[in-house]
């Protein structure tokens, strides 16, 4: 799949309660400026919590 350079950003998002990098998306940068949050199933929690975007290493 192509994508341009500089529209799109592979990020990962991390769990606030255990901090663990449990799912990675791609993040549009014209039109979402902030950091990301969502709200996804932890595994190691078995709940739902939020999940903040941080960088791929």
């Amino acid at each position: 799949m192509a994508v341009k350079k500089g529209t799109n950003e592979k990020i990962a998002l991390m769990c606030t309660e255990c901090n663990r990098k449990n799912y990675t998306t791609m993040k549009n940068k014209k039109n979402i400026q902030g950091k990301m949050e969502k709200s996804k199933y932890c595994k190691w929690d078995r709940k739902h919590t939020f999940h903040k975007e941080t960088k791929i290493k």
